[in-house]
């Protein structure tokens, strides 16, 4: 009788344990609708097997062709794992070490301050510490397509200020994955994406993901981002026949599908695999907290977490006890998660490409819920509503400016600031007239291009696309050093992507318009 009782314990232990795909379909199915997505894919290991997959939507909206299993999506910086990834198969090949100084690689390299120069080692590449603010100089990555080259990115980099010590502080940063990148290929003798194509996708069988340059006919079945409309949602930045090398790669450059996104978890999640595809002792290191990260109140609040901290490429930090490791992605309408519970042998993914930065809070949050807290019965709701609560009070206390009432600005109300100017890392716009407006053109990346509007006595560039949603103040200055005019920006919505990298923008007039 006993024995039948500790069973029947044990069997309701598992039931609760082990979520019911009937219960994460339907937190799929209701995140897709709420939020009126244009596709997504999700993904689930459990115990070294796929435990659940599914796809909903289309590769574009209104082609008719639906997103599957195999279906490529840009994994943003979700790619930055696989780039420490790569860098840390160097390491187990004794071609390079974590605490090597990044110009023993490359020699061009240079901060601001010659002292942090010499000290930044290789790891530190990695793990957001490096002195400079949230997201300074990705305007020499994003928006896509432009002009700047890795070798510019390096170049630049001497000119962004530091707006704290070095190693003192956590402040995301993409373009140091740029130069984690080149030192890979310095170390390993092959481009970037030969690297990664050697060490990573070949052994870990990696067969959709892409790197580098490809043909999209050729490898077919590719998403494209989405943003969306009163009239639903809308392709943007359509890839064209041939996909670029972009400069942006080794920090969120790859595309995968849902099927390498599973695969990619299961090695994490197995570490006595044979034959390993990274030693304990890197996997060690990968996964070891280098770096601190505040812990907000929404992780206080909803997972009840006590520490948050940055490895190689990876964030880790506690959910309801159990430790997380994950990473989120970010494009223009694209949107992806990995989430892995590695003491629960557990992996989430979730990818989507549309505006899903909401989606993918939330669903990520339920799914995660269902292994952490399963006695808890989150829902897509319930979750949505906090997040809603959460942005309106953010909203109240950091409004948007009231540009409704802009009118385009006349050249000659503008005529003591029209000119050619120039930022030391971003390089030359004009400020020019063209007919009865002034347009702002950036040199080196094209779609930054727009007409300046007047807001009351203050100026703002509206961009022509679109889909380059944050708009700037220009803030003009007279007499600067050489004798000139000068020019900074800011942004008119203070929760705006830090990837417009405003602030770091210090331009300096060169010429009348021609």
């Amino acid at each position: 009788m006993r024995l039948l009782l500790v069973l029947a314990i044990l069997l309701a232990h598992t039931a609760q344990a082990e979520p019911a795909s009937i219960e994460i379909d339907s937190a799929v199915q209701q995140t897709f609708d709420r939020y009126q997505l244009p596709g997504i894919a999700v993904g689930i290991i459990r115990d070294g097997e796929i435990a659940y997959t599914r796809t909903l939507g289309e590769l574009q909206a209104g082609s008719g062709e639906k997103i599957d299993n195999g279906t490529l999506f840009k994994i943003a910086s979700n790619s930055k794992a696989m780039t420490a990834g790569v860098l840390a198969r160097l390491v187990d090949a004794g071609k390079l070490k974590w605490d090597d100084p990044v110009t023993k690689y490359l020699p061009q390299f240079r901060m601001h301050d010659a002292w942090v120069t010499q000290q930044m080692q290789v790891r530190d590449l990695l793990i957001h510490n490096s002195g400079l603010g949230l997201g300074a100089g990705d305007l020499m990555l994003w928006p896509e397509p432009n002009r700047f080259t890795r070798s510019d990115i390096i170049a630049g980099l001497q000119h962004l200020k530091p707006t704290h010590s070095f190693r003192a502080a956590y402040a995301y940063d993409n373009l140091l994955y740029v130069v984690a990148g080149e030192v890979a290929a310095a170390a390993g003798g092959a481009s970037y994406e030969e690297l990664v194509k050697r060490e990573l996708f070949g052994p870990l069988g990696l067969s959709r993901c892409q790197v580098g340059e490809w043909n999209r006919a050729a490898v077919g079945n590719v998403a494209q981002p989405h943003i969306r409309t009163p009239q639903g949602n809308r392709a943007i930045r359509e890839d064209d026949e041939v996909v670029p090398n972009v400069t942006s790669m080794a920090a969120g450059g790859i595309r995968c599908s849902l099927d390498d996104m599973l695969t990619w978890m299961r090695m994490w999640l197995s570490p006595d695999a044979t034959p390993a595809w990274l030693s304990p002792a890197q996997r060690k290191a990968v996964w070891t907290a280098h770096m601190p990260m505040p812990v907000s109140a929404r992780m206080r609040a909803w997972d009840n977490s006590h520490f948050s901290a940055y490895g190689y490429g990876w964030r880790l930090s506690d959910v309801d006890g159990a430790w997380k490791v994950a990473h989120t992605g970010t494009l223009a309408g694209m949107y992806s998660s990995v989430i892995l519970l590695p003491d629960q042998r557990t992996g989430i993914v979730i990818l989507i490409n549309g505006e899903g930065e909401a989606a993918r809070t939330v669903l990520g949050q339920v799914l995660t819920k269902q292994f952490t807290a399963p006695q808890s019965t989150p829902t897509v709701a319930y979750y949505a509503e906090l997040l809603d609560r959460e942005r309106a009070g953010e909203r109240a206390a950091k409004p948007k400016a009231d540009t409704r009432h802009r009118t385009i600005a006349s050249p000659r109300a503008l005529a003591a600031w029209t000119g050619h100017y120039r930022d030391p890392w971003f390089g030359d716009v004009s400020l020019c007239p063209q007919g009865d407006r002034v347009r702002f053109v950036a040199a080196r990346s094209p779609m930054l291009a727009g007409t300046v509007m007047r807001v009351d006595e203050r100026w703002l560039v509206d961009w022509d696309d679109d889909s380059v949603d944050a708009e700037p103040w220009l803030h003009f200055a007279a007499a600067k050093a050489n004798g000139g005019a000068g020019l900074t920006l800011s942004h008119v919505d203070p929760d705006a992507d830090f990837s417009y990298d405003y602030a770091d923008l210090d331009f300096h007039r060169t010429e009348a318009c021609r």
